[in-house]
């Protein structure tokens, strides 16, 4: 069994342990020399090119993402060539441009945010005025971790992405939607194979600091019961309902009035599921290697009441985190550290730890304080 993975990033290099405790071959197409997942990557190259990803997929049995932004025409030409493509073109298409997942979502009669599709600043003001004087607007494609997505008060503050999208040549809007009030947000990971089986892991409460993800709790907690059911409804509709295969993340909102609401997708293992490498019977990165083989896909129970996964953001202001290793593998002996193998930048990821156990509040601060050996 031989998978190709398009993208050399952490969520790459992640997949790497899997493949190798499965027995699967595993190939990376990458970037630029140098990146994640280096120690797979037998290509580097332009994911954009159809004829380099199509040479790349000719020497793997399935192809499979890093990240979401491999163009249409290139996903379509795989398919058009025959290549097994998990997830394929059609569900992709609603990850990579937000106003279209939303109209997706909306007619599955899943719930949304109020939204609206806009293409000129009077139409932007008119939606702010009509929900309370704020709204967050975001760019349809290729934001993530908050860029591409502001609270404004008025067109004038996104004057510039509406000049941006009229010359993308894909219809020139944004997309603006309700700001939320929420109590916290939440994440629902799921998978599904192509012949349907679909599994869902424990609901997560994930914290966001600057729009990045900073921490997350598995499982969230006080969600046992109706809020844990009704998030894994949502997230198998998702997923069923836009043809998702291998895994996917259901981003969303606990509303301060007892709604949850559908913020965001990724269809690829996502940060929100780090936790499981360590905490679950099924580690996100097995079974997204599973799904897209088709294979049966493993059990997602925990092996602690709580899992809390920190990531380490930026990393040492000098050295590399290695240099810290002594100290913090000394100090913090339950955390498991998973380096990214890249160079520290401020706001950048480059790696996460995890500590499991049993009491939450010992667990948090041991997790927080593990991570803050790696960061200055």
């Amino acid at each position: 069994m031989r998978v190709g993975v398009i993208g050399g990033g952490q969520l790459a290099r992640m997949m790497i342990p899997a493949a190798i405790e499965l027995g699967i071959d595993i190939r990376v197409l990458a970037e630029s020399e140098g990146m994640s997942a280096a120690i797979a990557a037998d290509r580097v190259g332009d994911y954009t090119d159809l004829e380099t990803v199509l040479a790349f997929a000719r020497e793997v049995d399935v192809i499979t993402f890093d990240h979401e932004h491999v163009p249409q025409d290139v996903l379509r030409g795989l398919v058009d060539a025959g290549v097994a493509v998990h997830p394929g073109p059609d569900p992709l298409r609603f990850a990579q441009d937000k106003l279209l997942m939303r109209e997706r979502l909306s007619e599955l009669g899943l719930p949304v945010p109020d939204w609206a599709r806009v293409e000129d600043a009077g139409e932007l003001d008119a939606f702010i005025e009509a929900h309370g004087g704020r709204a967050v607007v975001k760019t349809p494609r290729g934001g993530y971790d908050g860029k591409g997505v502001r609270v404004v008060r008025s067109a004038a503050e996104v004057h510039e992405w509406f000049a941006t999208v009229a010359e993308d040549g894909r219809g020139g809007a944004l997309l603006v939607e309700e700001l939320v009030d929420f109590r916290r947000e939440l994440a629902q990971m799921v998978a599904r194979r192509p012949s349907g089986e679909t599994v869902a892991w424990p609901l997560v409460e994930t914290v966001q600091v600057g729009g990045v993800c900073s921490e997350v709790i598995a499982p969230a907690p006080h969600s046992a019961g109706r809020m844990s059911d009704v998030a894994a409804e949502i997230a198998f509709a998702v997923a069923d309902g836009l043809g998702v295969t291998g895994v996917m993340a259901v981003e969303l909102f606990e509303t301060t009035d007892e709604r949850i609401l559908v913020n965001e997708l990724a269809m690829r293992p996502h940060n929100s599921g780090h936790w499981s490498m360590d905490g679950s019977t099924t580690g996100q990165f097995e079974q997204h290697l599973r799904a897209v083989l088709d294979l049966p896909l493993g059990g997602t129970g925990t092996h602690a009441d709580w899992s809390v996964m920190v990531n380490v953001l930026g990393g040492p202001a000098e050295g590399s985190l290695a240099d810290r290793y002594e100290r913090a593998l000394a100090e913090h002996p339950t955390a498991k550290l998973h380096n990214y193998g890249k160079a520290p930048r401020p706001g950048r990821k480059v790696g996460h730890v995890t500590v499991v156990g049993d009491d939450l509040d010992q667990v948090v601060y041991e997790a927080r304080a593990a991570a803050a050996q790696f960061q200055d």
